[in-house]
């Protein structure tokens, strides 16, 4: 069999890209130590197969040296010791791919003349949070009191979406990259991104996150597209961000699903810390350290107390199982935002675009499946 001839670095370097356990690549490619010491070379064939097991574009195997990988987006994310340098392929795919359909919706949009939106970019940083937030709840019709009504966060999260895409925000919500659920996205590294735009908006969620934690993400990203600024983030509710931006999106954010004049009014100032921060959660439908950070901005606890319980909370929430996805067709659709699905599937049926195109942007590969969703869609 022909060989290739493929430096041993670029082998090395796809290997560590990957981040895939060196053991489970050791044993589909047994030969893959001597291919990295240049004692042995693979086939192309070997090297497709290796490409696709890395998540690396086979062309690359092929330069003379691995290439500087940047982030596609303006990167608000903290600096971190555990997270590395250059963004994991897993990343690269999500926001390359959330491009791709941002790219197509807006040439929909302008196609089907549709309106722009006026709230992308209506806000900046020295505007007041209050107002902002206030704003932002009043254009997606997002009720505080409609939201304590609800059972669950998921439900909460779900009302939430679904007001934002009504609005005309496409909110992609997924925990793996595309429909691979082999490539589980790593909240640690990146919560989520907003592409702002004022014809094809466009916010994605890091679904492997916590619900409650995934409510403050998306609303920290709605901040983003009302400030009109493009950005990857990695917000938690607690840190202050170097970042004026990002310190601003995340008060933006704690605002939204938190107001301050509801909270204060709210809040039992004879309970005990840990269960009225419970009960308040479940009230917002937000994580327990959305509410105590909103407590302690407040002055309505210590920072000693403060930093003890958001501690045991992290700690809580670490041991805490993730529950398996649900629906296929109904995750497809959080996945993909229902805005931009309908819109595709549409396009496609109408023999606007291709159905190749449009298979590969939903991440379907079957006619059936297709059909399916569709029927989903109520399309």
């Amino acid at each position: 069999m022909m060989k290739v001839d493929v430096k041993p670095d670029m082998l090395g370097w796809a290997r560590q890209r990957s981040g895939v356990s060196p053991a489970l690549l050791q044993k589909r490619f047994p030969k893959l130590e001597a291919w990295e010491n240049g004692r042995d070379r693979p086939t192309l064939k070997q090297l497709e197969s290796f490409a696709r097991a890395t998540h690396a574009p086979v062309g690359f195997f092929f330069l003379g040296e691995p290439p500087r990988e940047a982030m596609p987006l303006p990167d608000f994310r903290a600096p971190s010791r555990e997270r590395p340098e250059s963004p994991s392929p897993d990343l690269l795919d999500t926001v390359y791919l959330c491009q791709q359909r941002q790219e197509w919706y807006r040439e929909y949009a302008l196609t089907a003349h549709e309106d722009r939106a006026p709230f992308v970019g209506s806000a900046d940083t020295s505007a007041d949070v209050t107002g902002v937030a206030a704003d932002i709840r009043r254009t997606l019709r997002f009720d505080v009191e409609e939201r304590r009504r609800l059972t669950t966060w998921t439900e909460a999260l779900r009302l939430f979406i679904h007001q934002a895409d009504d609005a005309g925000i496409m909110v992609m919500c997924s925990g793996i990259v595309g429909n691979n659920t082999h490539r589980r996205l790593n909240p640690d590294e990146f919560r989520g991104f907003a592409i702002a735009d004022d014809l094809a908006p466009l916010v994605f969620v890091n679904g492997a996150d916590y619900k409650a934690a995934q409510m403050f993400t998306l609303a920290h990203e709605l901040a983003h597209i009302w400030l009109g600024q493009t950005a990857v983030s990695d917000v938690e509710p607690f840190r202050v961000p170097d970042n004026d931006i990002e310190q601003w999106c995340n008060k933006t954010a704690a605002e939204i699903l938190v107001p301050f004049a509801l909270l204060t009014s709210d809040f039992n100032r004879g309970a005990d810390v840990p269960a009225e921060a419970n009960r308040l959660a479940r009230a917002y439908k937000v994580s327990t350290l959305v509410i105590l950070r909103r407590m302690y901005d407040a002055g309505l606890v210590t920072r000693e107390t403060f930093q003890k319980e958001y501690r045991e909370e992290l700690k809580r929430l670490a041991e805490k199982p993730k529950r398996p996805g649900g629906d296929f067709y109904l995750s497809q659709a959080s996945r993909l935002s229902r805005r931009f699905a309908t819109a595709i599937v549409t396009s496609a049926l109408e023999g606007q675009t291709l159905f190749l195109d449009a298979f590969h942007m939903l991440g379907i590969k079957k006619m059936e499946t297709f059909r399916e969703l569709a029927h989903s869609l109520g399309v």
